[in-house]
């Protein structure tokens, strides 16, 4: 699995601002980032791994020898995307500098190439010793981002150069360093992805093979970006998704009632969701038995995106096509008769492009661009198709 810019592995030092690295999950969370927390053994004594767990939702491993089987060392470095490592206490600093592996954490740092930033705790004299301060240097030269201890009260009656800075300016700069903008700060936008199912009868529906894959990396994408995101899901799975508002709908026309109700309010609608063209006249209340399953009358649904671009007063619109021949004249045909900003087109011949992880199709913008994706991540395209909604908000 490659790595994903949302994974987060947060190293915690044994240090004593430990328990400060608390709310720092949880702003790191906020801003939409997914976080493992891997304590070193010695910083247990001050936030057990109880807490990590609690917060995070998942294990918090401390040693090469716990869950063996998963070869953990290697299998979280290959997934993250960003390291911090807060607190960093002067013997973790020392030991990553000289490439030490006698942990889980340290190991992952060896095992990983990815951005990593590191948060100093510690006595003033511990900081501004010699020996500290050619680790610092060492590590910010092999690329290395480490933040400068804020300078206050420390434990006891000291003070000085060396105090966990404020988690705010910690937040800031590991967005800096993610390129984690928070460009969508104050807008809604709302999503509707999945599949429609139009009942048959109670065992049986018209469906379709659209996994909601690529509504999830839009709703990320989009909560990452300081976004407030509604997301109109049919018949998928969102357990991965926190801290959004999810409205859960299985037909057509529960799809419509949702998107009604939420788009007059909304900056931006990405519609990715792939809706039946149409509908049993008639939803009998009992199985129908083989022998009489012999033909269904079927009556078209309402084209959702048409309606709602015909109200439409400054939203930004963003359609899907999934085609399987006349991509581009498809595309461009729906980009102007539903007057769309955007919209994406891709081949789904085969089956392909559904529920997997990566994607390949055309961007076209009302501007009559066309930028054409040999193989993206779903990610990556999400992140492509904000941006070019933000310069059509202006």
């Amino acid at each position: 699995m490659s790595a994903n810019r949302r994974e987060v592995i947060l190293g915690v030092g044994a240090g004593i601002a430990a328990y400060k690295s608390a709310d720092l999950l949880r702003r790191l969370h906020d801003r939409g980032y997914y976080v493992t927390v891997v304590p070193t053994p010695s910083s247990l004594n001050f936030v057990g791994a109880a807490t990590w767990e609690a917060l995070s939702g998942r294990p918090a491993l401390t040693q090469v020898w716990e869950s063996v089987h998963q070869v953990a060392h290697i299998s979280l470095a290959k997934n993250a995307g960003f390291f911090i490592i807060a607190p960093a206490t002067a013997d973790l600093i020392a030991r990553i500098a000289v490439g030490r592996a006698d942990d889980l954490l340290t190991n992952l740092v060896l095992s990983s190439d990815v951005a990593k930033m590191i948060v100093p705790a510690m006595h003033p004299n511990m900081w501004n010793n010699a020996a500290t301060k050619a680790n610092v240097e060492t590590l910010r030269a092999r690329g290395f981002i480490i933040m400068e201890p804020d300078t206050g009260r420390l434990t006891g009656s000291d003070s000085g150069q060396g105090r966990f800075p404020e988690v705010s300016r910690i937040v800031e700069e590991f967005d800096s360093m993610t390129g984690n903008t928070q460009d969508f700060t104050g807008r809604k936008i709302l999503i509707a992805a999945g599949g429609t199912r139009e009942a048959i009868d109670p065992v049986r529906f018209i469906g379709n093979r659209s996994s909601g894959k690529q509504g999830i990396s839009l709703a990320r994408a989009a909560q990452l970006r300081g976004a407030d995101v509604y997301l109109v899901a049919a018949n998928m799975d969102t357990s991965t998704l926190d801290g959004i508002s999810i409205t859960h709908v299985e037909s057509a026309r529960e799809m419509q009632q949702a998107l009604q109700r939420d788009f007059p309010s909304s900056d931006v609608l990405i519609m990715c969701a792939a809706v039946a063209d149409a509908r049993p006249v008639q939803t009998l209340a009992d199985k129908i038995k083989k022998a009489l399953f012999t033909s269904i009358e079927l009556e078209p649904n309402p084209d959702l995106l048409a309606e709602l671009a015909s109200t439409k007063v400054q939203q930004v619109l963003i359609g899907f096509a999934a085609e399987t021949k006349d991509h581009l004249e498809s595309a461009r045909a729906k980009l102007k008769a539903k007057a769309l900003d955007i919209i994406y087109v891709n081949d789904v011949s085969n089956g392909a492009i559904f529920g997997k992880d990566v994607t390949h199709g055309t961007i076209l913008l009302r501007n009559g661009e066309e930028i054409a994706l040999k193989e993206v991540s779903k990610d990556a395209l999400a992140d492509l198709l904000l941006d070019h909604a933000k310069r059509q908000l202006g």
